[in-house]
């Protein structure tokens, strides 16, 4: 389908609500979506009300936003590939097995032999308001992917390739991902570019920029928070965060789509057609505020990919966001098709209050 820019057409989306993202994923590929990035583990506090010091148990769950938005996907009911690395130890084997579990291909999930480790990332919940996370990162496992280690054939078999930003941060993680998207564009697989800005992981504010911006412009969605957008502006001129100024530059490269997330306010989404679109946020009883971009992204692309508009594919992704804030858990707690539509109808019909 060719796009089409008249003010004619504008108004026929406007009254038709055609998803013209429809047309963006290629048919005929055994895969639907394929994530490459973060594999780590998750600890988070159960005594929640507490700070991190006097926090002395926690639960084990797989974690990394792509591992997130994978497993989001593949309960969604979509066939979901990974391609990582993993630590030649117990919680390197914990992953793997969980994905599996999780009816997630892991044929290109390597082991590394080097001795490098698994990522830790320690929650603290002392309110839902105010939650904190103390990660270990040094001589991780999944920043040790090397572009070699990319099945390119994976990527070809894939309706759509998802990045994380936080695998650009280091070499050879790095040259890893940007050789993915080179495969992708050859194979017409769909690229979403899932911002997933970890400043802790970057040596500086320029390097991050730099990188950000090289896989933007080959990325066909853009997702990220109003601050991660503003990370990757280092060397641009909008000292007012304008929201349209930021997705405008984006399609001149790739972008068909760029959505900007601003929290409880709720998420933007604009066209390359020229449209802006908002979406209604539900409520929620929230536990803790991680994992909700995770599944925010993973109910949103599994509507564009059912069909749904654009608006409705963002209130899928809020409510399933609302589900995973109101769990303890991230991975374990992304819901299904089932649970999202029960939690929109409960929320329509007033079940469910914030808290």
């Amino acid at each position: 389908m060719q796009r089409r820019h008249s003010a004619t057409w504008n108004l026929y989306y406007k009254r038709r609500r055609v998803n013209l993202l429809s047309y963006i994923f290629p048919s005929g590929r055994k895969f639907d979506f394929t994530a490459i990035g973060r594999l780590c583990i998750d600890l988070n506090a159960n005594e929640i009300n507490r700070p991190m010091e006097e926090t002395m148990t926690f639960t084990k769950y797989v974690g990394g936003s792509p591992a997130n938005i994978a497993i989001g996907m593949s309960r969604l009911g979509h066939k979901t590939a990974f391609i990582g690395k993993i630590a030649d130890d117990q919680m390197g084997r914990f992953i793997q097995g969980y994905l599996e579990k999780e009816d997630i291909d892991t044929s290109n999930v390597v082991t590394d032999k080097t001795g490098a480790v698994t990522g830790l990332a320690f929650t603290e919940i002392k309110s839902p308001s105010e939650c904190s996370i103390l990660m270990y990162r040094d001589n991780v496992a999944d920043l040790k992917l090397g572009p070699l280690e990319v099945n390119e054939e994976l990527i070809a078999n894939s309706k759509a390739l998802l990045v994380s930003g936080t695998a650009l941060a280091a070499s050879p993680s790095r040259e890893a991902v940007l050789l993915s998207l080179d495969y992708a564009r050859k194979h017409g697989t769909t690229v979403i570019l899932d911002i997933d800005y970890r400043p802790y992981t970057w040596n500086s504010a320029e390097e991050t920029a730099v990188y950000y911006n090289l896989a933007a412009e080959k990325s066909d969605i853009i997702i990220g928070t109003r601050e991660e957008f503003d990370s990757m502006e280092r060397f641009e001129n909008n000292h007012d965060h304008s929201d349209s100024f930021t997705a405008s530059k984006w399609f001149n490269y790739s972008a068909k789509l760029v959505i900007i997330k601003h929290g409880k306010e709720g998420s933007i989404a604009y066209t390359a057609e020229g449209l802006e679109q908002r979406a209604k946020s539900y409520p929620a009883k929230v536990i803790k505020t991680f994992g909700a971009g995770d599944s925010y992204a993973a109910g949103f692309i599994h509507g564009l990919m059912s069909g749904l508009t654009i608006e409705k594919s963002m209130e899928f992704g809020s409510a399933a966001a609302c589900i995973v804030i109101s769990s303890h858990s991230c991975s374990d707690a992304m819901p299904t098709v089932a649970q999202v539509e029960d939690y929109i109808e409960r929320c329509n019909r007033g079940e469910i209050i914030a808290g």
